[in-house]
């Protein structure tokens, strides 16, 4: 008789792949079922911290991991006018972060999977929790066809609106807390003019900005980031025009008429509204949810490739130390992530004001911080010039 605990990891992006990678080390068959009929690639900027670079040292993949680091890159706050400060972007924050794409982890991952089967086109339709498994309904989203079986364990890390939250745990009213803002994110096909190819730039007014991410072997990618307060009314139209209408009167900025641009030539892009998600709890005795499923922190947090490499890999881990009490191990296994997550939290809503002001006054507040660290960090870029003259 076969004893090798069976886990369905529903989601194949980042959370999910570490989760899978984690349980198959920790002696597990993991399954990984995605949504999508096909596995996505590419990707735009994020930052990969030591948390994160931790997590894929242990699962095995950093040294597939391609990060893309501009060497000496700086971050300048730029106005309507073109006038521009010293500034400090995502990377330059804190010490040994990287510059990556979420293709970049993904692919790493991806590449290390082996045998761990991925079925393409699959969501649950029902999960079904009894004291000695889980029972899942999935669906074939081309055919229709449904199928159902049996689980120990059921990994939900599938995203923001989790299918698998909303099956066991409640709607997404009851855990999306909204920041009333939107975020659209893509990436340029050139670099843009009149800046370093390894600077990036920063045009933050009350209520609306642009972020230009800079990357060492590509052109950057954008993010477009406004606050609202009718999120819904946001999706009555294209996208693209509502950027537009939203930055129209400085689009005589150089940077912003670049982006806008560039926008409007992109082939992809992800816009959307910009949410929390907030549980008093991530699992049940075999159900769990990782990552953006659990704790979405946002994108102006920055920990969410992270958070997401870091809880997957620790949940295997965890697992592998409680043999034969998934309950006792998924409850040691939150309480060691909870601190980090709830500090991550408390900074994507601190930062939301460095990344788009809300007013005026938080405006000049962002603008005199932002010029304070950037002196801060050109003094040591001339510092480290003149030990190396």
């Amino acid at each position: 008789m076969n004893t090798t605990k069976r886990a369905l990891i529903v989601g194949s992006g980042i959370a999910g792949m570490a989760a899978a990678l984690s349980l198959h080390r920790a002696g597990w068959a993991a399954t990984i079922v995605e949504k999508s009929p096909r596995r996505r690639t590419g990707g735009y900027f994020i930052a990969l911290y030591t948390e994160g670079m931790d997590a894929a040292r242990t699962l095995g993949v950093f040294d597939q991991l391609h990060t893309r680091t501009p060497r000496g890159t700086r971050t300048w706050d730029v106005d309507a006018f073109g006038n521009r400060t010293r500034s400090v972007g995502l990377v330059e924050a804190r010490p040994n972060a990287a510059a990556v794409l979420r293709g970049d982890v993904e692919e790493a991952l991806w590449a290390n999977l082996g045998d761990i089967p991925v079925r393409f086109g699959l969501s649950p339709e029902s999960v079904d929790e009894r004291p000695d498994g889980v029972e899942v309904r999935l669906r074939d989203g081309h055919s229709g066809a449904e199928s159902t079986e049996r689980f120990d364990l059921v990994v939900g890390a599938d995203g923001v609106r989790s299918r698998v939250r909303s099956l066991v745990f409640g709607g997404h009213e009851k855990f999306l807390r909204p920041l009333n803002a939107i975020a659209c994110a893509f990436q340029f096909d050139e670099q843009t003019p009149y800046v370093a190819p390894a600077d990036g730039s920063i045009f933050a007014e009350p209520g609306r900005a642009l972020w230009v991410f800079p990357l060492d072997d590509r052109p950057p990618t954008a993010l477009f980031t406004y606050r609202t307060k009718d999120e819904d009314g946001q999706f009555t139209r294209p996208p693209k025009q509502v950027i537009r209408d939203v930055f129209r009167d400085v689009a005589h900025a150089d940077l912003v008429r670049h982006a806008l641009d560039q926008l409007d030539r992109a082939p992809e892009m992800s816009f959307d509204s910009v949410h929390q998600v907030e549980l008093p709890s991530w699992h049940t005795d075999r159900v769990v949810l990782v990552g953006d499923a659990a704790w979405c922190m946002t994108v102006y947090a920055g920990l969410g490739a992270s958070s997401a490499l870091m809880g997957g890999q620790q949940l295997g881990e965890t697992i592998e130390r409680h043999p034969g009490d998934v309950a006792a191990a998924l409850v040691a296994w939150e309480a060691s992530m909870r601190p980090f997550v709830r500090e991550g939290q408390r900074a994507g809503r601190v930062k939301q004001q460095i990344f788009v002001p809300a007013n005026g006054f938080r405006a000049r507040l962002r603008r005199r911080m932002m010029q304070r660290s950037g002196r801060k960090f050109a003094l040591r870029d001339a510092q480290a010039a003149l030990a190396t003259a």
